[in-house]
């Protein structure tokens, strides 16, 4: 029994040797580790400096009533989960990305903004998906 456990003190200790050194060398090189590869970074969305502090609550205006009535540069909801076809980019507020057409995420996305264009989604704050 002695030499099992002797064989396993030696496994521990080789394996802290190599998990320090694996340590070391991520410190040295400064690389993600495993554990966050594939997720994605993100950035906190911030307001624009203003020239005036804001004065009272923030106004929101709704969306317009159909893609007909809709200005350039502006978004519409979703009917039933579903963009107009006037307005295909699916717009997703909460991580404050939008999917075009064809992209890898597009077909699962669940719309709460829909826009015409990239550039009105842009301009909403939002950012293209990556892939």
């Amino acid at each position: 029994m002695s030499t099992f456990v002797n064989r396993l003190v030696r496994v521990l200790k080789i394996g802290a040797v190599v998990g320090a050194a694996a340590g070391i060398a991520r410190a040295i090189r400064g690389t993600t580790p495993p554990e966050t590869l594939g997720q994605a970074s993100w950035q906190p969305l911030t307001d624009p400096p203003e020239s005036e502090p804001r004065t009272g609550p923030v106004q929101f205006t709704a969306p317009p009533a159909s893609a007909d009535d809709a200005p350039a540069g502006s978004w519409l909801e979703p009917v039933d989960g579903v963009c107009p076809a006037s307005h295909p980019i699916k717009g997703n507020a909460q991580s404050g990305i939008f999917h075009v057409p064809g992209g890898m995420s597009y077909e699962r996305t669940v719309p709460e903004r829909c826009y015409a264009s990239e550039a009105d989604a842009e301009a909403d704050g939002f950012r293209k998906a990556k892939r």
